[in-house]
């Protein structure tokens, strides 16, 4: 099977072939593995990648008398989507890590109290997803690793700090520091463009600790200066306000849906986990999910839409196509 590679891609390899120090040889890398297309054309290729990565990370830790760890560092992705929690020091990210979901991260009144990625899962509804907290980005402090995982996130949440007097300094050092690696963080949906796509993330800011003194004058200004450009979300982790809505959008960012199936028969058990999917997926998508072997076996399938579904035709067991796009809270029969 061919590999069939982009343009992109092949731009990235060339950025590697080019790269002189260490740190521009892992970001080209990363860049590759986050663009190559992924099917058993590239699995050979792929598996050449994670080789490489892997001796360039032997080869730093060598050099600088440091461990694997602080060379590069991954996170696995879990639950319903990965996002990035991203922002300068101090900004109050490990707050709002430790607010929403589950994690316990080191908290402290000092810059760098976060020196690793810090997993956590968010509840929502009947779901989780995955935040990742990671060290602040900022010029004295910004590894290969950290760039590699906000390129892999399916989101990004750029952290402001509303009672900070360097507010605009520090949202744009973010933005710099991460465009020099070629991650461009733009509005919640990235702008159809000829360049390279792999570049862009979706981002949306979330305006911490709006309840502190002077924040609704910072407020405004941020709004002046990026509100054309990205949705601002004020927040608190000591009121609470704006987390309920901050977990709505994550969700409906991610653009993702739930998927329920029944057996014949039998009433639909909503308090069961879900199958998560991409908005888009077919029933034969949600089959493939099931059980790979439905992919040949499907016969049939039958739908009823969710209450909270908000599609304008409902459907009561009715029959529909393998190629029958899905609906968020949809309930699948499968027939084999």
């Amino acid at each position: 099977m061919p590999a069939n590679l982009t343009p992109q891609y092949l731009a990235a390899e060339q950025r590697f072939k080019e790269a002189v120090t260490p740190v521009e040889k892992m970001e080209a890398l990363e860049e590759m593995m986050a663009i190559i297309p992924k099917h058993k054309g590239t699995e050979k290729l792929r598996a050449e990648l994670r080789k490489k990565q892997a001796r360039l990370r032997n080869e730093t830790g060598k050099k600088h008398g440091v461990n694997k760890a602080s060379a590069m560092y991954s996170v696995s992705r879990e639950g319903a989507g990965q996002v990035a929690v991203v922002g300068a020091p101090n900004t109050g990210k490990s707050s709002l890590l430790a607010g929403l979901t589950n994690a316990t991260p080191e908290i402290g009144d000092y810059a760098f109290t976060t020196r690793l990625p810090q997993p956590g899962m968010m509840p929502y509804e009947n779901i989780n997803i995955q935040l990742v907290d990671l060290p602040p980005i900022d010029p004295n402090f910004y590894e290969p690793w950290m760039g590699g995982i906000v390129r892999q996130a399916d989101l990004v949440l750029l952290i402001a700090d509303l009672s900070s007097d360097d507010l605009l300094d520090g949202v744009e050092s973010v933005l710099s520091i991460l465009g020099n690696s070629r991650i461009r963080l733009c509005g919640l949906r990235a702008p159809e463009v000829e360049e390279n796509p792999g570049e862009f993330r979706p981002a949306f800011i979330v305006a911490n600790k709006c309840d502190a003194a002077g924040a609704a004058t910072n407020l405004e200004i941020l709004r002046e200066f990026y509100e054309s450009r990205f949705t601002i979300l004020p927040a608190s982790t000591v009121s609470g306000e704006g987390l309920v809505r901050m977990k709505r959008m994550v969700f409906e960012e991610l653009d993702v849906i739930r998927i329920y199936t029944k057996l014949p028969g039998k009433k639909a058990d909503l308090s069961s986990p879900p199958f998560v999917m991409k908005r888009g997926s077919t029933v034969l998508d949600a089959a493939k999910a099931v059980h790979r072997e439905f992919v040949h076996s499907l016969k049939f399938a039958k739908l009823w839409t969710s209450k909270k579904s908000g599609g304008s035709v409902k459907y009561e067991g009715q029959m529909v196509e393998r190629t029958h796009q899905l609906e968020d809270g949809d309930i699948l029969e499968l027939h084999a």
